[in-house]
């Protein structure tokens, strides 16, 4: 077991809004949005079209799909995050695991500053993206990189991607093998990963190859067959084009192809959020229904036992 009182693992993941109003969501839009690796456009133009049209146009039908959603603990992000984190304490007791989120509280430049004052000298930072992206985890990269230097006696591991690490694939098929022996077998299972402007992988962002990766894996760690399960992307913004298929529209076609029954899982998010519980499990399968089939929603790790396990693994793997 490995003893480091002076060591800690941080898990990030992407942030939500503290509650499920439009000003807070309002808040939490504003950092999100002006994140210049998720919205490229220069500020110049951006900020005027941000704050003039997006936020108040955005910002009340948001909060009004997060109540949908929300936990009696909180966002569901936040809440699965923190157990995960508290599940993966336990699993590493000799050092300390805390959480923290790239957008909103705990605020990832504020938990690491926690952690240098009480003396933590090595921290793993652990994106909760298992697949890599220039949207997501260089994001997280951007500010350990600009904490660092304030911070010489402070060595930083950063877990850049874990989309074919065989314990977290297991982990992914073993809940689906327990879902499918709790409720049965669907005729085709979707993976639906959060999209990104087709502009981005163009460019050379290498997350659809990892999204493809990610899938293949747990497909072959499940025996399925490659007419039995389909890639898709979800959570487009915007009017340009986005990595395809897109999700919704390929559930619409096999439907109204004649398949009766699908499962979805979201294997791109560490935790159920807003875009697998309102997007996929309520919008997606009323639409599906509207076409004659039954779409059932595989829910997302979370703080499962064999998430935790994987992540810890992962974490120590990276102290080595």
């Amino acid at each position: 077991m490995l003893d480091a009182p002076d060591t800690a693992v941080l898990a990030v993941n992407l942030g939500t809004p503290e509650t499920p109003t439009a000003p807070a969501v309002r808040r939490y839009l504003a950092e999100f949005l002006s994140d210049r690796r998720v919205v490229a456009i220069p500020p110049i133009l951006w900020k005027p079209l941000l704050y003039g049209l997006i936020l108040p146009l955005r910002s009340g039908r948001s909060a009004a799909k997060y109540a949908q959603v929300w936990l009696p603990d909180g966002s569901p992000l936040m809440v699965y995050t923190r157990r995960l984190a508290e599940a993966m304490q336990g699993l590493m007791p000799n050092l300390r695991v805390r959480h923290a989120m790239r957008y909103g509280a705990p605020a990832l430049t504020a938990e690491l500053d926690r952690l240098a004052a009480e003396g933590i000298h090595r921290i793993v930072v652990l994106p909760l993206y298992p697949q890599y992206s220039t949207t997501t985890t260089a994001s997280i990269e951007d500010q350990v990189r600009d904490w660092q230097p304030r911070h010489p006696g402070v060595t930083v591991t950063l877990v850049r991607d874990y989309a074919v690490d065989p314990d977290w694939v297991e982990a992914v098929a073993e809940s689906i093998r327990q879902w499918w022996a709790e409720h049965g077998r669907g005729e085709q299972l979707v993976f639906s990963f959060h999209g990104i402007p087709q502009r981005l992988a163009d460019a050379g962002d290498p997350y659809p190859q990892r999204c493809q990766a990610s899938a293949q894996a747990i497909a072959q760690a499940l025996g399925l067959p490659d007419d039995a399960w389909r890639l898709t992307y979800q959570s487009r913004f915007g009017r340009e084009k986005w990595l395809q298929p897109y999700a919704e529209p390929t559930l619409w076609a096999m439907a109204e192809s004649g398949v009766r029954r699908i499962d979805v899982v979201c294997p791109g998010f560490a935790t159920d959020c807003l875009e697998t519980l309102e997007e996929v499990a309520l919008g997606f399968t009323e639409t599906v229904a509207e076409r004659g089939a039954q779409m059932r929603y595989i829910p997302c790790l979370n703080d499962a036992p064999g998430h935790a396990l994987a992540l810890s693994r992962l974490s120590i793997a990276a102290l080595a």
